[in-house]
């Protein structure tokens, strides 16, 4: 019973640790694309995100000027951050920094009362700052979307068309060396994708097809074809030969057979692949940035920012962006994957 009881124990402490391995870096990015730049570099830095700031201005006689003070909860007390005379400097910073938009005339009229004593206001800030700042100071961002989607969907139809058919000949067919194939194509799998992207790309110019979405996804679809062709090849393995007989039997021509029997009961095992085949081209940025560089996918354009930008939580912005489509597209084919062991719903 004792064995038992700590054998549950330490499987739960196991999977619990995992969980949070792979939680809390996603839990960090998210949040670091809602920080201001004010927040990603405070120490210590905030576990959540503020909504707003609580400021005390008060006028300098001396100097004829405001100064902008923000209240720190974890000093209990207020912190000077700029100090002038002229509105459009607060407008600055206040949107750079803590990424709170407002107008000249309305930051001018909110200090004004400053002059007959300190005051205290309370500012929103823009939630989705950064998002936006994203799309407005990275180049071709709105672009990089539609190529990172066009390069993801010519991905999958090439690796579903190619390694599709090539299981159902290794699962239907006796030949010479099937065995050796079936293992090679994991081989093939075991290649990194920027391996075979620096000689691709001189075919690639040959043939026209450098910096283009339909270029790259050829090199993506290299791996993605053998491991399409090594699950369906275990698909159609266990989708019995009789059906297709008795297809046959009653009429259907093999064609006929493949697309109305045999193709509906391997949708899991495609759908799976297609999982794949989209995450390979979604997620890879070194590859695009041999073969793509001029004409980029929104992970290369995310990669960029990360290596070029300090304003990091525009960076953590970005890859949001590039997570959320990933884990819609895994939400989406969740329940074809399920089938695949065993829960299966016709």
């Amino acid at each position: 019973m004792n064995n038992k009881i700590l054998s549950k124990t330490v499987f739960y402490l196991v999977v619990t640790t995992i969980v949070l391995a792979i939680l809390i870096p996603i839990f960090f990015f998210v949040s670091s694309s809602f920080y201001s730049g004010y927040e990603m570099y405070r120490f210590p830095k905030p576990m959540f995100p503020e909504t707003k700031f609580e400021f005390k201005i008060d006028w300098d006689t001396e100097y004829n000027m405001y100064n902008l003070m923000i209240y720190e909860q974890s000093e209990d007390a207020y912190e000077l951050l700029i100090s002038s005379a002229k509105p459009k400097d607060f407008r600055r910073y206040l949107k750079r920094e803590l990424s709170i938009v407002k107008e000249d005339e309305e930051i001018e009229a909110d200090f004004a009362p400053a002059k007959d004593g300190p005051i205290y206001l309370t500012y929103k800030k823009n939630m989705f700052y950064n998002y936006v700042t994203f799309f407005s100071i990275t180049n071709k961002a709105e672009k990089a979307i539609v190529n990172s989607l066009m390069a993801a969907g010519w991905t999958i139809l090439i690796s579903l068309t190619i390694g599709s058919m090539a299981g159902y000949a290794m699962a239907r067919y006796k030949f010479k060396g099937k065995e050796r194939l079936s293992v090679s194509l994991l081989l093939v799998r075991m290649f990194p994708i920027v391996a075979v992207s620096i000689p691709m790309l001189v075919y690639l110019i040959k043939m026209g097809l450098n910096n283009t979405m339909i270029g790259l996804a050829v090199v993506y679809s290299v791996s993605n074809i053998a491991l399409t062709a090594w699950i369906t090849n275990s698909i159609f393995l266990g989708i019995s030969v009789e059906l297709e007989e008795a297809s046959i039997v009653f009429g259907a021509n093999k064609i006929q057979t493949f697309f109305k029997i045999t193709l509906p009961l391997a949708v899991p095992g495609l759908i799976a692949s297609s999982m794949y085949a989209f995450l390979t081209a979604w997620n890879d940025a070194i590859t695009a940035l041999i073969l793509s560089g001029d004409n980029p996918t929104l992970s290369l354009v995310v990669y960029k920012a990360l290596g070029s930008s300090g304003a990091m939580q525009l960076a953590a912005a970005g890859a949001v962006i590039l997570f959320l489509p990933a884990l819609i597209f895994t939400f989406i084919i969740k329940n074809y994957i399920n089938q695949m062991w065993g829960d299966v719903k016709f």
